[in-house]
């Protein structure tokens, strides 16, 4: 077997570890946001805790967003970022590949 080979098998293994070893290591765990925690740790130290003000859109809509364009949001707003980190080095690499062009002349 080439070493390419058991690269690739290692790798493929490594992630199955990664995607089902959690599902049984972590079984009943709850995961909150740091939103969450720092409501709570507030409410630790002064008693309660009330917000400064309400999220643009809840107010728009009279209430609280679904979670289904909470997560379209946050997806948006992902996809958004990785074109702009994307667009900025795609433009460092060919201003690169550019001036070694320029230079060899």
């Amino acid at each position: 077997m080439s070493k390419n080979k058991k690269v690739t098998i290692a790798l493929l293994i490594a992630a199955a570890l990664i995607i089902f070893v959690p599902l049984f290591a972590l079984k009943g765990a709850e995961f909150g946001g740091s939103d969450d925690a720092g409501s709570v740790m507030v409410e630790e130290i002064t008693g309660k805790y009330e917000p400064w003000f309400t999220p643009v859109l809840e107010q728009a809509l009279n209430g609280e967003i679904p979670g289904e364009i909470e997560s379209l949001l946050f997806c948006v707003q992902t996809g958004i970022g990785v074109g702009i980190i994307a667009f900025c080095l795609g433009r460092l690499v060919e201003r690169k590949h550019q001036e070694s062009l320029h230079n060899k002349e």
